[in-house]
This record gives C-alpha cells, sequence and structure tokens, in this order.
C-alpha cells in the first residue's frame, strides 16, 4: 500500500500528498458526463436519485448514495459496486501518484485548483478551519460507507487565499492547463470539467513549498472531514487513512460563490407556522414569482437595521418575514459567541425561530436542508411542509469566525461551485 511519507510535520501548513487516481474509463462507459453526480448532500431524494442512477448504469451516486434495505445493506453494496466496476474495468487507477489539476466553468464562473490527498491535522493546530458544526448521524453513514468501501469517493472542497500573484502553486496551474487534460466533459448543468495530472517533481516540490505556508477554510464537506478525522482515530498507526481527498481552491485568484442552503420543515404546515409568527417578527404576502421574492429577501436581510429576514413558502404564495422583537432576539439567542455569530439568519433561525417559535426539533425526521431553492418550494408545495429560504451569508463573514474559532450553525453556507463527484476517486488500498 503506497502511503505518503509520515515524518513530522507539526507546526507546518497544508500537506497535499499525490496519489494514484481512480477514474472512469471512458471507453467503458456512456459518457463521463453521464456517471457523475453532485456531491452527495446535494443530490435532491428521491426525484435527483433516480435521474443519475437512470441516467447511466455506472453513475457514482450508486457508490455514494446506495440504495439497499438497511444501512449496513447499503454500504456492503457500496463496496461490492466499486469492487466489481474495478475488475470490470469500468474504473481504473491511474499508472503513478499525481496532484491533479481540476478546473470547472460555467455560469460565467471559471474556478481552478488542486486535487490530492491532504494530511490530516488536530483542530488544535488551526491548519483546517471548519465554519459549520456537525449532525453526528451523518458523520456515522460516511464513516461505515468510507470503511466499507476503503475510498474517498468525492474531494471536499476547501479554499485558501494565496497572495495574488501567479508563482508557487499557482504557476504550476496556469502552465498545466495550457497542455492536453486527461479528460474533458460538460455535465448537463452546463459547467465544463476538465483534469491534468501533475507528477514531475520540480512542479510537486513548488506546490508543496507554497502550500506548507497556506492554512485552509472548509468550504464544503465538513461532515466528511468529520468522517476522515474520525476514520484515521480508529487506525492503529501510520498508514493511508491519515490523508483525506480534497479539492484545494486559491480564493485570491478564484473566489468562491456562496450560496444559502433551505430547509424545509416536514411536520409544520405554513398557516402553522405564520400563525406563531404574530407579534415576534413583520410578515408580508408576496403576490409575486419566486426570483422577485428573493430580490425581496435580499433587500430585506441586506437592510442595517433590521437585519435578519428569511422567506416561507409552501402554500403557493411567498411570505416575507423580517424585523423580529429584539426582546425576543435578547431571551433566546446565547450570548456567549461574537455579534457576528449573534445576527447570522442561521443562528437566529434555529435559536429563536425553530427552539423557541416553532418548537421544531432538529432532526432528519422534522428538517430537511436542501441548496435548490425551486426544489425546496415545490417540495414543501407537494408535502404540506414549509420551506424557510435564506440569504447567503458573505464569506469574508464565514472565514472572521472561522479564524476565531466560532463554528457557524449547521447547513449555514453553501459554497461553490462545488467539484463533481466522479471524475476521479482515492482508493486506499492501491499499491
Amino acid at each position: 500500500m503506497s502511503t505518503p511519507d509520515h515524518a513530522d510535520h507539526a507546526g507546518q501548513g497544508l500537506r497535499l500528498a499525490p496519489f494514484r487516481g481512480l477514474r472512469y474509463v471512458p471507453e467503458r462507459v456512456g459518457s463521463l458526463a453521464a456517471v457523475t453526480s453532485p456531491p452527495y448532500d446535494v443530490v435532491v431524494r428521491p426525484d435527483g436519485l433516480r435521474h443519475l442512477e437512470t441516467a447511466d448504469p455506472h453513475n457514482i451516486v450508486r457508490l455514494i448514495l446506495p440504495q439497499a434495505a438497511t444501512a449496513a445493506d447499503r454500504h456492503r453494496q457500496a463496496a461490492d459496486t466499486l469492487r466489481r466496476w474495478q475488475e470490470e474495468g469500468i474504473l481504473a487507477p491511474d499508472p503513478e501518484p499525481a496532484l491533479y489539476v481540476y478546473e470547472q466553468r460555467g455560469d460565467g464562473i471559471i474556478q481552478r485548483g488542486l486535487i490530492g490527498a491532504l494530511r490530516l491535522t488536530p483542530p488544535e493546530e488551526g491548519v483546517v478551519l471548519p465554519h459549520e458544526d456537525v449532525m453526528p448521524h451523518i458523520v456515522e453513514d460516511r464513516a461505515a460507507l468510507m470503511r466499507d468501501t476503503a475510498a474517498n469517493l468525492e474531494p471536499l472542497l476547501f479554499s485558501y487565499r494565496g497572495d495574488g500573484t501567479t508563482t508557487g502553486a499557482a504557476a504550476v496551474i496556469e502552465r498545466v492547463i495550457r497542455t492536453t487534460p486527461l479528460l474533458s466533459t460538460t455535465t448537463e448543468d452546463g459547467f465544463a470539467h476538465r483534469l491534468w495530472s501533475v507528477t514531475d517533481p520540480d512542479d510537486l516540490a513548488r506546490i508543496a513549498g507554497d502550500l506548507s505556508r497556506q492554512r485552509a477554510l472548509i468550504a464544503d464537506g465538513h461532515h466528511r472531514w468529520a468522517t476522515y478525522q474520525r476514520l484515521r482515530a480508529e487506525q492503529p498507526g501510520p498508514g493511508p487513512w491519515d490523508f483525506g481527498l480534497v479539492l484545494l481552491v486559491d480564493t485570491a485568484r478564484y473566489p468562491l460563490r456562496v450560496r444559502a442552503i433551505h430547509r424545509l420543515l416536514h411536520k409544520l404546515p405554513p398557516a402553522d407556522a405564520l400563525a406563531a409568527l404574530a407579534g415576534s417578527f413583520r410578515v408580508r404576502t408576496l403576490d409575486v414569482e419566486l426570483p422577485a421574492a428573493l430580490d425581496a429577501l435580499a433587500e430585506a436581510s441586506e437592510a442595517d437595521e433590521h437585519g435578519n429576514a428569511y422567506l416561507l413558502a409552501g402554500d403557493g404564495r411567498f411570505h416575507l418575514v423580517d424585523r423580529p422583537d429584539p426582546e425576543l432576539l435578547a431571551r433566546t439567542v446565547p450570548t456567549d459567541r461574537p455579534r457576528a455569530w449573534r445576527e447570522l439568519d442561521a443562528t437566529v433561525l434555529h435559536s429563536t425561530l425553530l427552539e423557541h417559535v416553532w418548537r421544531v426539533q432538529d432532526d432528519p425526521e422534522h428538517i430537511g436542508y436542501i441548496h435548490e431553492t425551486a426544489a425546496a418550494v415545490a417540495q414543501a408545495e407537494r408535502h404540506g411542509g414549509t420551506a424557510v429560504l435564506m440569504h447567503p451569508v458573505h464569506e469574508d463573514v464565514v472565514r472572521e469566525l472561522a479564524e476565531q474559532g466560532v463554528t457557524m450553525p449547521r447547513k449555514s453556507t453553501s459554497f461553490g461551485p462545488k467539484p463533481a463527484t466522479g471524475l476521479v476517486l482515492r482508493s486506499l488500498t492501491l499499491n
């Protein structure tokens, strides 16, 4: 089993190790686009899951979201599928360890970064900065899946801030993208994806020297990073579990886009949600379509004097909820965190609305987390629940809190564009 060097790295920054990427063999699948998927937590179930399963019999969703009667059966099925696809030549390892330059283009965005195996570091070192809390049941599920498959199936999205110059890792990336890529495909969302390998020792040394001075913000993948840490703690000694698959993006060159993650309150009808707000928030019903409603939400959210705002949906209309009662906030929002944390929409939603006003339990039976706005509204209307649409928080606020060691309420942000799942996997058993 090939394992990166395990010298003492205490006090150093990021260490991104080359690995033998496990990739689809283009001749064995319908198309690379047809076998890719969004990250597991962005797939809208059940409609999006069915769509991906039928796109190609070898779609990666059969590994990241296997379907079976029990959790144990699901994870075992994923492991069996991964092994069978390798035996059948559907997936094959690259000949030598590499870092991978990954480019995404679409929706007016160009994003480039490096995919590799990132050394896991203790939280107290402050090399990797989380900004959200995690849900234990999700970490347990992802840990069981990774344990059974012995693979990192998806690269996490991490960001760091370089000095803005074309030196170090940036210089390698900008030169490599002028060469022929390993793969090139366009997914159905319109994004074009390209991947290159970096194996030259001088290039790898240049990247390593640059990243050793950096620390990273977890942009997307808190649960999977917590899973990496949990699985590493289970291992008796140094080995491949000391590293986890990530995509590192220098946001000084390629700023990430930040979007909100919306809440779907399965068992709270909109009429009940609105009635409970009387006297504690201002509520206005908007006779507009979704785009105009989101514009109204943005305007209310960015109003300095009133701050928190939400858009409720599910009854065929949109209801703008803003101007919370200051006394209610003083009673319900914890005071042991910085002001920037106390004023977050997600903080007020969870501490004030969910816990005290609506008394909704924060568990999967009562709350769903949905990235796509239209999907959240559609599911609420279909099932009689309430969609709570959020306005995104600014990246500077996220980083400022993370650098103070303060985590935001879980599922507070959605950074992107997210790497497509299925372009390169990391098997922990490859020699």
